[in-house]
């Protein structure tokens, strides 16, 4: 498909869809999927048929709108039902269900239903700024065709008459950080893997996500597949490399199902495969389905997983940008990072460099969750601050209750205290308060939260997802969580607590990959925030002989 092909299905795209007045988008994100969502866009379906309104009414599902819950007067909202987006009206309804579908199809253009509507204009929609999320929930990501009507695969055919080099360049300019934690450097990474001297080369997308909690990349498979394709396509055009994997994890069958649609329709148009845009390139992208294990979001582990073999990390050097998949220099970037590369070619690097704050560019996708009003899938630009993201787009603590910390980084982040509330979200910052960006998991505590609980769920999830092959991971998150579970009992004394904060260092600066390395974390961030919860743990020293 050429330039000028794409832009001709493009405009053709938009001509049929502008001849259909009014779209019924019901949600079918993993919420709402739980929530019926397949049960209503059926019924939604069958009843514009019923109703004679096909001409006037296009029904499709879509992937996450984003606000996945809401507590009201304390009291958690279950979800009855799906959301659904109304447009061009603009109209947003919450829990709805298959028995609404007569009052909705007969409401469209006409009457709103009032006890189902969601306000719109309230800061969790109106506070955020989507890049990577800005077509999840406007397109079928079922139709190829959806995604081309709104701009998809133009930057991938640009970057084809653009050096690649040039195109890297266009990256680094940006500012883009790998989203998926580290925060290593987009383009220094790309051009490292353009530089390795081999004649085969890999693209690999990281879509392990395992932070409990966290649901961004998820998010945006489930929404906008081809936009995280198009990205890998347009780095693999940049560091010479003709294959691709998505490792993805076996929880995820609604993304994978979707994944693998699109790749076969990008196929089929010529968009993937051995000549993309009728030039000399190509490019083959497979899916490769994990079996849940949290290291293997490690990318040395990854890349064990992808090649048949158990998922263990192993030391580094050599990196995979010079020794990776099969031995070939490969390029591991994930999904969000890869999800924002379309736009970079489209705006230009300049356009993203100028979001965000000093060092972290652009934005970045959380997953809100929690003892909050609004959870759900947000996108703000780097530098939003943790009070307006807990408190104005989430709508702050529900029931009247404090607020105590938020939790980010998944079990390799810290908990961050009130009194830090007006941190900005970028990677230095929550380092320097001994967390992490992560994935981009933000779970919220109120003042009911024990934190001496906290950090022993999390030291028992680490404990639990330890591949086993170092031995101060493997013993040393064991040991941890054994002590955590004693002061949590009140059974602890001033010893383990000082063996624990050593153990905490050992396996800290002995284990061989990030899980072990930060598994300590939560444990630190507590210790060093919350300290008088575990002293009001401890057994006395009169009552210890006792215990």
């Amino acid at each position: 498909m050429t330039p000028e092909q794409l832009a001709q299905l493009a405009g053709s795209e938009r001509a049929a869809a502008a001849a259909i007045p009014h779209t019924i988008a019901v949600c079918t994100g993993g919420s709402c999927a739980s929530a019926g969502a397949e049960r209503l866009c059926q019924a939604v379906g069958r009843e514009v048929v019923a109703a004679g309104r096909q001409a006037s009414c296009r029904v499709m599902g879509v992937g996450c709108l984003g606000l996945c819950r809401q507590d009201r007067d304390g009291v958690a909202a279950a979800a009855a039902g799906a959301r659904v987006r109304v447009e061009p009206a603009g109209l947003l309804y919450g829990d709805v269900t298959a028995a609404d579908a007569p009052r909705l199809v007969a409401s469209v253009g006409r009457e709103p239903l009032g006890e189902r509507l969601v306000d719109t204009s309230q800061p969790f929609f109106t506070r955020q700024r989507r890049i990577v999320l800005e077509t999840c929930g406007r397109i079928d990501p079922c139709r190829i065709e959806d995604y081309v009507a709104a701009g998809g695969y133009v930057s991938l055919l640009q970057a084809l008459e653009t050096p690649p080099f040039e195109v890297i360049a266009e990256v680094t300019r940006s500012g883009l950080r790998g989203r998926g934690g580290a925060g290593y450097p987009t383009g220094l990474k790309w051009s490292t893997v353009a530089k390795a001297r081999s004649p085969e080369k890999y693209v690999v997308c990281n879509a392990d996500e395992g932070d409990p909690g966290a649901f961004m990349d998820r998010t945006v498979l489930e929404g906008d597949p081809h936009r995280v394709l198009e990205g890998m396509a347009i780095a693999a055009w940049a560091v010479g490399a003709r294959s691709g994997y998505i490792y993805c994890r076996a929880e995820y069958p609604q993304a994978i199902a979707r994944l693998r649609t699109a790749i076969r329709q990008a196929e089929r148009l010529g968009l993937l495969g051995r000549s993309i845009g009728e030039t000399h390139f190509g490019f083959s992208v497979e899916v490769r389905v994990g079996a849940g294990a949290f290291v293997c979001g490690e990318e040395t582990a990854l890349i064990a997983s992808i090649e048949g073999g158990r998922g263990t990390p192993r030391p580094r050097p050599p990196y995979p940008a010079e020794q990776g998949l099969f031995g070939k220099p490969t390029l591991i970037n994930n999904v969000e990072t890869f999800a924002n590369v379309p736009a970079i070619l489209r705006e230009g690097g300049d356009w993203l460099a100028a979001i965000g704050s000093e060092k972290s560019k652009g934005t970045k996708v959380f997953s809100l969750a929690g003892q909050v009003v609004n959870t759900g899938v947000i996108e703000v630009p780097m530098g939003t601050t943790l009070r307006e993201i807990v408190f104005d787009i989430g709508g702050g603590i529900p029931g009247g209750r404090g607020f105590k910390a938020v939790q980010t980084g998944g079990p390799s982040g810290g908990c961050i205290p009130a009194s830090h509330l007006d941190t900005p979200v970028d990677y230095e910052s929550l380092v320097g308060l001994g967390s992490i960006m992560g994935s981009g998991g933000m779970i919220v505590m109120d003042d009911s939260t024990s934190m001496v609980d906290v950090a022993r769920y999390f030291m028992g999830f680490s404990m639990k997802e330890s591949c086993g092959k170092c031995v101060p991971c493997r013993v040393g998150t064991v040991h941890m969580h054994e002590l955590l579970r004693r002061i949590a009992e009140g059974r602890g004394t001033a010893r383990d607590l000082a063996l624990l904060e050593d153990l905490c260092d050992m396996v800290r600066h002995t284990s061989l990959c990030g899980l072990g390395i930060a598994a300590p974390s939560p444990v630190l961030s507590t210790l060093r925030w919350f300290r008088h919860e575990y002293e009001e743990r401890l057994v006395r020293p009169a009552a210890a002989g006792v215990a």
